[in-house]
């Protein structure tokens, strides 16, 4: 069993408001990309509210900003359902509902296992990341750590260096 899992918070900034015409085919795969994930290998969480996901969420002033907050057994795991399963269509599509951010919009970080990180640390780990590039506190694919106290870091060419809202 591992001690460190892996959290993930990305954000992504909608064309439109969800309620749009716009943005109804990314509504519509919510459910079923939500689903994909809960039942991949090494998926060990996600926030969600009583609607089954996070769209209802604002953490910050400006309402079209979305965020997907997760953990994973390892970047290993969330690299494969990320682009090794049907998740891959929808972000092919990404564009097609979300602006590109200027800033960082994906951060990873280590907890131990069993924890559920905040939404608050996600957000201080991103403006970490903003503000300080990768560290072991806050990286990307591009740019791992290893879990504390192990040596090495995942291969950084077998993993993207994005991984936008789901």
């Amino acid at each position: 069993m591992r001690i460190y899992h892996l959290a993930q918070l990305n954000v992504a900034r909608a064309l439109a408001p969800l309620d749009a015409p716009e943005m109804a085919s990314f509504v519509a795969e919510l459910d079923r990309i939500n689903a994909l994930a809960d039942g991949a290998p090494g998926f060990v969480w996600r926030f969600q509210t009583e609607d089954g996901n996070a769209t209802a969420l604002r953490a910050w002033d400006d309402p079209r900003i979305l965020v997907n907050f997760s953990v994973w057994e390892s970047p290993e795991a969330l690299h494969h359902y990320t682009y090794r399963t049907a998740h891959v269509e929808v972000m092919a599509r990404r564009r097609e509902w979300f602006a590109r951010m200027g800033d960082a919009s994906l951060v990873l970080w280590w907890v131990h296992a069993g924890h559920r990180p905040t939404l608050q640390e996600g957000m201080a780990r991103l403006e970490s990341l903003r503000q300080q590039g990768s560290t072991p506190e806050a990286f990307t694919f591009k740019q791992p750590f290893p879990p504390p106290g192990e040596t090495g870091s995942p291969d950084p060419a077998a993993l993207p260096d994005e991984c936008p809202a789901s």
